[in-house]
C-alpha cells in the first residue's frame, strides 16, 4: 500500500485460494470431556457434514502472504489506484514494469492516460506475466497525475520477490549402432507441494524423428509406465526416455558427424494446487557425436536367433569418415564360434570421403548361447593400415533339435 497526496495505491497478487484444513480433536466418551469436542466440531461451517473429523474442511481460505513463484509459472498482479481525495483529478497514467536481471518488462495492459479520476473512484488494472528467469525480480508501479490546481505529481512503489526453480532436470545420452540416440531425462520436483505432470515431450532438432518410450501398449490402448494419476510427489524423481532416429535426408551423413550436435529440447507442462499450470522449456539439449575413427563399420540386418551350424547372412555398412579417398580390402578372420563363409582378402574398391558401401556376408556359428560377432580387417591400401572390428554385435545361437541330439 502507498499513499501519496490525493491517490490510494493497492496492488495484490492474485493466487488461486487453498482448502482450509483444520485440526480435529477428539477424546473417548468416557473422558471428562465427554461429546463437548464432537459438538463443537459439528457446530464448525469448516467441517464436512458427517465427517466432521477429516482435516479437509469445504472452505476455500485466501491467501495470507505473497507465497511462492516458481520459474514457469504465470504471475498476476491486481494494481488499483483510488482517489481518496475530494477533488477531481486529471490525466492519471498508471504504469508497471517488471525488472528481472536481464531485461524490464512493460506489463501495463494500456499506456494512454486517464482524462480524470472522480472523489471515490478507482483504476483497477491486472497484468499477468509467464515467468521465464530466476532470480531476484522487481515489480515497479508509478503513477503520475495532475491536480485541479495544475499541479503534476509523480510516485513509485517498488515490489521485490524472488522466483524459484521448480524442477531439477538432468540428462543422460546413449548412442546405439544403429545411429539411434536415447534420451534419459530425469526430472525432480523440488517444491513443497505435489504436481500433476501434464505432458512431458521432447521437440526434436530439424536432423531427427523421435518415438517416446514412455508407455505400455496393451488390447490397443497405451497407458502409461506412471499409471493413470501422473503426479509427483516432492522430491521425487522420473525418468522418461526417448529414442531419436535421423531423418531419412540426414541417414547417410549420420555416420560422419563430427563436434556437438543438437538433440532438441524438453517441452515439461504440470499443474498444482487447483490447476495452476506451469511450464518450463529446456535450452537446446546438445551431445558430443561419438568418433568412429577413419573408417565406421556397422550393421544394417542382422538376425535376432539363428541355428547351430546354419549359415546366415547380415549386411555390413562400410563408411569412410575421414577426408581422403580409401583403398579398401576385407579380410575375416574366423574364431572359436563364429565362422566367415566367401572369401578373405578380397578388394573393396575405392571410398571416397564420406561415402558408404553396403556389403552382404554370410556367417555361421559353431556354438550355442550368446556369440559375438568378430574378426573383420579392413586395410587401407594406400597408408597400409589395418583397422580391426571384434565384437560388432551379438547372436542368440539356438539348436534347431532336440536337447540329445545337440
Amino acid at each position: 500500500l502507498s499513499v501519496n497526496m490525493s491517490l490510494y495505491f493497492t496492488v495484490m497478487r492474485l493466487t488461486k485460494p487453498t482448502l482450509f484444513t483444520n485440526l480435529p480433536v477428539t477424546c473417548e466418551d468416557r473422558d471428562l470431556p465427554g461429546d463437548l469436542f464432537g459438538q463443537l466440531m459439528r457446530q464448525d461451517p469448516s467441517t464436512i457434514k458427517g465427517a466432521e473429523t477429516l482435516m479437509l474442511g469445504e472452505m476455500l481460505t485466501l491467501p495470507q502472504n505473497f507465497g511462492n513463484i516458481f520459474l514457469g509459472e504465470t504471475f498476476s498482479s491486481y494494481i488499483s489506484v483510488h482517489n481518496d481525495s475530494s477533488q477531481v483529478v486529471k490525466d492519471i497514467l498508471v504504469k508497471a514494469d517488471l525488472q528481472t536481471s536481464s531485461q524490464r518488462l512493460n506489463l501495463s495492459a494500456s499506456n494512454s492516460a486517464v482524462a480524470e479520476l472522480k472523489p471515490e473512484c478507482c483504476i483497477d488494472d491486472v497484468i499477468h506475466h509467464e515467468v521465464k528467469e530466476i532470480g531476484t525480480h522487481i515489480l515497479v508501479c508509478a503513477v503520475s497525475y495532475t491536480t485541479q490546481q495544475g499541479e503534476k505529481l509523480y510516485f513509485r512503489k517498488f515490489f521485490k520477490f524472488q522466483v524459484l526453480k521448480p524442477l531439477d532436470v538432468k540428462t543422460k545420452f546413449y548412442n546405439a549402432e544403429t545411429d539411434e540416440v536415447f534420451l534419459e531425462a530425469q526430472i525432480q520436483n523440488i517444491t513443497t507441494s505435489p504436481m500433476f505432470m501434464e505432458k512431458v515431450s521432447l521437440e526434436p532438432s530439424m536432423m531427427y524423428n523421435v518415438t517416446e518410450l514412455n508407455t505400455v501398449t496393451q488390447a490397443d490402448k497405451g497407458e502409461s509406465t506412471f499409471g493413470k494419476m501422473s503426479y509427483l510427489q516432492p522430491m521425487d524423481t522420473r525418468q522418461y526416455l526417448y529414442c531419436l532416429k535421423p531423418k531419412p535426408e540426414y541417414a547417410e551423413k549420420a555416420g560422419i558427424i563430427k563436434g556437438v550436435t543438437v538433440i532438441g529440447k524438453l517441452d515439461i507442462v504440470w499443474k498444482t494446487n487447483l490447476g495452476e499450470r506451469g511450464r518450463l522449456q529446456t535450452s537446446q539439449l546438445q551431445r558430443m557425436a561419438p568418433g568412429y575413427g577413419d573408417i565406421r563399420l556397422s550393421l544394417d540386418l542382422i538376425p535376432d536367433t539363428v541355428n547351430l551350424e546354419e549359415p546366415f547372412d547380415i549386411i555390413c555398412k562400410i563408411t569412410n569418415c575421414s577426408e581422403r579417398t580409401m583403398d579398401l580390402v576385407l579380410e575375416m578372420c574366423n574364431t572359436s564360434s563364429i565362422h566367415w563363409c566367401g572369401i578373405s582378402g578380397r578388394q573393396l574398391g575405392k571410398l571416397s570421403p564420406g561415402a558408404f558401401l553396403s556389403l552382404p556376408l554370410t556367417v555361421l556359428s559353431s556354438v550355442q548361447g550368446l556369440q559375438s560377432i568378430s574378426g573383420l580387417r579392413l586395410t587401407d591400401t594406400f597408408l597400409k593400415r589395418t583397422y580391426e572390428y571384434d565384437d560388432i554385435a551379438q547372436v542368440c545361437v539356438v539348436c534347431p533339435f532336440t536337447s540329445n541330439e545337440c
